[in-house]
């Protein structure tokens, strides 16, 4: 599918945190193709990011690969102040980055659930906060971030990261109401079951209970995304949008 280029987006580049495969990796390849230069950003998967930089670089659109952990505050401080040198701003983020540790309640050790958060919530902190003077001197900013189907309506054995998720809402409203007037929109996405490896053995009879019937493609998460860093998504801004095939 063919995407509109604007001269924005050509001049604007394009973070997108945890992005060496799955949903993250479909994200970058969208914003590449919408003509933003994008930094594929990878903790360990350096292999993974490199072919998602490869992809994007074959299409056409322009992209590198970026290791820092998110959750490492002096790590990604030091890692966006040598992003900040470039002198094209970056004006989308992407805050995809995130891990699972699963486990019943009474069981959930202390660093599982640290783990979590601190990738999740910790990881939004450390990584939006820097880039957000940037955005408002640019009067312009489009901020989206990744939660979860887990986050609205919970799920057994997460309960660390539908806490983590559900933080990211609260976080998004309210830093959309900070930055509004200042047209920079954020938004948060909800995706539920995606094929990707964080669902392998998930059982059929947990497919069968969504109303479409299937589980849904990274690419089409990427989509939503996508618009919502799009011109035409100016006026969204404080939502949360669940993408999950009628499950929520």
């Amino acid at each position: 599918m063919a995407v509109a280029i604007s001269e924005r987006a050509r001049n604007t580049r394009a973070l997108v945190t945890g992005a060496s495969k799955g949903i993250g990796a479909a994200i970058a390849r969208r914003l590449g193709a919408m003509g933003h230069p994008v930094l594929v950003n990878f903790n360990r998967d350096e292999a993974g990011a490199q072919a998602v930089v490869e992809s994007i670089v074959s299409a056409g659109g322009e992209a590198s690969a970026r290791q820092f952990d998110v959750s490492d505050a002096e790590a990604t401080t030091a890692a966006i102040e040598e992003l900040l040198t470039d002198e094209r701003p970056i004006g989308v983020l992407v805050n995809n980055a995130g891990i699972v540790r699963d486990n019943a309640f009474p069981m959930m050790g202390q660093e599982d659930w640290e783990g979590v958060l601190r990738t999740s919530l910790d990881g939004f902190f450390h990584v939006t906060r820097p880039l957000v003077m940037q955005m408002v001197q640019q009067k312009w900013g489009r901020i989206v971030n990744m939660s979860s189907i887990s986050a609205t309506r919970g799920n057994r054995g997460q309960v660390n990261y539908a806490a983590a998720k559900a933080g990211i809402l609260g976080a998004t409203r309210a830093l959309a109401m900070e930055l509004a007037k200042r047209k920079i929109t954020v938004n948060a996405v909800a995706p539920g079951l995606i094929a990707t490896d964080m669902i392998a053995g998930v059982p059929d009879f947990v497919t069968k209970q969504i109303p479409m019937q299937r589980v849904g493609q990274p690419a089409e998460v990427a989509a939503l995304v996508g618009f919502l860093a799009s011109e035409e998504a100016a006026y969204i801004t404080g939502q949360t949008i669940g993408i999950d095939g009628g499950f929520g």
